[in-house]
């Protein structure tokens, strides 16, 4: 797809989110819809950053560790140390992206499956953290988290509370997908600027790109950490939304689907997690009434996919005919 081509798909794709179905939601009176798509817009966030390590040629299946640590981090700052929500998320952010640094610098220097299996670990390590810290209270979590207050600049108040909206939900559903629409328009910016053919170079020959000069391990660790720290601002904005965290609130599983969504969408296209987000989310929903063999009948059509569409979905052409 040009770059072109996935500009208008991601116009296209904000047009709906912002106008349609809002209106669509309010015609049929579904406001819990709300959260559901809050949450598809809150993992395409955490997916981008998967994307991003796939983009550099490596695999990353422990994302889920740090949506979890954002959003404790978040949660620390705002319950325990009073700071305002819109200074807490980008906060977690960083704190995600300083953890990769520290992580990173020595497993980055994995290839394939070893990296691999270094990062499925972490969302367990992360896990067994948060049970065993005081800080963040065990299994019981941390809880009561107050919704975002007043957004202000310069004086100026840019939004009211989110207590002071009629439908939360609303407010938050608008919140992710502004911030979905961000970390898309940031991702694209990136990997088609210089550090983004950088970042090619990396995935196409990491010891060809050394002897041309490259700084391979600190590219390999830019890259890791905005990774991270997108994976750190949709924990972020979980917490918030969910006004708690727990330590089972991001799991395994959780990493694995981040995966997954990058293959679905395509590894070829910045806004493939996007869509493979969206259809892995809803897919999964359309089959519960399948009962005993949801599992079953979503592996299968995952393999299905993989084998018709290995460059995922995006990579569908509607080629003219000649003569047409």
């Amino acid at each position: 797809m040009r770059p072109t081509a996935q500009a208008l798909f991601a116009a296209v794709f904000a047009f709906v989110l912002l106008v349609i179905v809002p209106w669509a939601i309010r015609v049929t009176h579904h406001d819990d819809f709300y959260y559901t798509l809050s949450s598809v817009a809150l993992l395409a966030i955490a997916s981008g950053g998967v994307w991003l390590t796939f983009y550099i040629g490596r695999i990353n299946i422990g994302q889920g560790a740090y949506a979890l640590i954002g959003g404790y981090a978040s949660a620390i700052f705002v319950v325990k140390a009073g700071l305002s929500f819109w200074i807490a998320m980008p906060l977690a952010g960083v704190v995600c992206a300083l953890v990769s640094v520290a992580i990173g610098l020595p497993i980055l220097r994995l290839r394939g499956v070893y990296f691999a299996m270094v990062t499925l670990v972490l969302t367990e390590v992360a896990r067994l953290s948060a049970l065993a810290l005081p800080i963040t209270n065990g299994a019981m979590g941390i809880t009561e988290i107050p919704p975002p207050g007043p957004l202000g600049l310069f004086g100026f108040n840019l939004l009211p509370s989110f207590a002071s909206f009629a439908n939360r939900n609303q407010a938050f559903y608008f919140l992710c997908v502004v911030m979905m629409m961000l970390c898309f328009a940031a991702l694209y910016r990136l990997v088609n600027s210089r550090v983004g053919r950088l970042f090619a170079a990396l995935r196409q020959n990491e010891d060809l790109a050394s002897s041309m000069g490259l700084n391979v391990p600190a590219l390999r660790v830019l890259a890791y950490a905005i990774s991270s720290f997108l994976g750190g601002v949709g924990g972020a904005i979980f917490a918030a939304i969910a006004q708690s965290v727990y330590p089972s609130s991001f799991t395994v599983a959780d990493s694995i689907n981040f995966m997954l969504n990058c293959f679905l969408g395509g590894l070829g296209y910045v806004f493939g997690p996007m869509l493979g987000t969206l259809v892995l989310y809803f897919g999964w929903d359309l089959l519960f009434q399948a009962g005993q063999y949801q599992l079953l009948i979503y592996s299968g059509v995952m393999i299905i996919l993989m084998l018709v569409l290995p460059n995922g979905l995006l990579s569908l052409r509607f080629s003219r005919k000649k003569g047409a």
